[in-house]
């Protein structure tokens, strides 16, 4: 029998860890300088926690059950599990809070297909109690550093507002709604036009799936529609963040207020973080207002405005990896330390630990299998070490540099 990880899992070898961590440490430095600071939540939540009152659709968690029979589940995304955390483990903090993660996420697919990936890695912010233009801005242009932290080319930013989005779906049926929100979402101008629609309401739905373009444009667009003064603010909103935006950043900025996010608990703008790279799109982060969330877990329901976003690691690897980008790290040590026979062990060990003990990273390994001269020699070539240390029961040594 050849064991295997089970469906939707896969190991990670020194390699891909070495070239991950990389990506991740760009990443942290990034949050850190702006002064985000890391929480680490429960891998496993209750299930009532992760579904975030049904803004989470239940059939995409990995469920589990204690020997409590509470419905216990694999955390599907980070927000709401820090949400969860601030309100209820950090009350006494003065807002606002910065606060990232560096984390492992699991969730089934809707389709359920065999081998479909079920784990994923997922580095992002949450900006905590800060509502308006400049939290707002301060998140898209964080996005912005990390990604140039990264060196990435060839990538853009679409943005949408989901209350606008929202909003104009009330004027459809009841019973159409979802599948308005579904056609919009993928956009399919056939299934809008089989809908028992009126000619006004068919052509409303139209201009919804073509209010995606240059900014300019898609206000435009979106100011023909008649506007109650509650949507006119929200597009005002969005004009005032587009043009700062615009403003600071050197990148590409596409509005789409057709643009769904699956997690149903945004109230404001979101967006995501598209790569271009060989002319294929690919989703490596989203991310949006949320100033609903954390009500639902504060102990009298307060309100507090949340935004922030997650950068999906598995996708920055792929595009990094598709141009080049990667590091390749020696996966080698510095130094192999040789006991000349049982004798000399303990003063092996000693000189090892004095290796180690620099103030930088030296990575020290020690012979174990008493092997003859020629094949430590080969061994430590293979494996491209430094420097072999061959050591007498008196502690002397003879240093050999390795040509690997």
């Amino acid at each position: 029998m050849v064991y295997q990880p089970p469906a939707g899992a896969r190991d990670l070898l020194p390699l891909d860890v070495a070239q991950k961590r990389w990506i991740e440490d760009k990443l942290e430095q990034v949050f850190q300088g702006w002064g985000y600071h890391r929480i680490i939540t429960s891998t496993l939540e209750r299930i009532d926690t992760l579904m975030a009152r049904g803004a989470i659709d239940r059939s995409t968690v990995i469920q589990l059950q204690n020997i409590q029979d509470e419905e216990l589940g694999l955390r599907p995304e980070l927000t709401a599990s820090i949400a969860r955390a601030a309100v209820t483990r950090m009350a006494g903090a003065n807002y606002p809070q910065r606060l990232y993660y560096n984390a492992n996420v699991f969730g089934r697919n809707a389709e359920f297909k065999h081998n479909r990936q079920q784990e994923f890695y997922q580095a992002g912010v949450e900006l905590l109690g800060g509502g308006g233009l400049v939290a707002d801005a301060e998140v898209l242009l964080l996005v912005a550093a990390c990604l140039q932290s990264l060196q990435l080319q060839d990538w853009h930013l679409v943005v949408g507002e989901a209350e606008i989005t929202q909003s104009l779906l009330k004027v459809f049926p009841k019973d159409l709604q979802n599948k308005i929100r579904s056609a919009i979402v993928n956009l399919d101008r056939v299934a809008i036009d089989t809908m028992n629609l009126s000619k006004e309401l068919r052509d409303r739905a139209q201009i919804m799936l073509d209010l995606r373009g240059k900014s300019a444009d898609v206000l435009q667009k979106i100011n023909s529609l008649k506007l109650d003064s509650q949507q006119q603010e929200a597009v005002n909103n969005l004009k005032a963040l587009v043009e700062l935006i615009e403003s600071q950043g050197n990148f590409s900025l596409i509005l789409d207020l057709s643009l769904i996010q699956s997690f149903d608990y945004y109230t404001g703008f979101v967006f995501e973080v598209i790569s271009d790279i060989d002319n294929q799109a690919r989703v490596i982060g989203r991310g949006g207002r949320y100033d609903k969330l954390l009500g639902l877990y504060h102990p009298q329901g307060k309100d507090i405005p949340g935004t922030g976003f997650a950068l999906f690691i598995e996708d920055l690897y792929h595009v990094l990896s598709t141009s080049g980008q990667l590091p390749q790290p020696k996966l080698a040590s510095d130094w192999l330390v040789v006991p000349e026979n049982s004798s000399a062990s303990a003063a092996a060990f000693a000189y090892a630990e004095k290796l180690r003990s620099s103030t930088h990273l030296v990575r020290v390994e020690m012979e174990l299998s008493g092997r003859d001269t020629a094949s430590i020699q080969e061994y430590a070539s293979g494996k491209g070490i430094a420097q072999i240390a061959w050591i007498k029961a008196d502690g002397s040594k003879q240093v050999e540099s390795v040509n690997s």
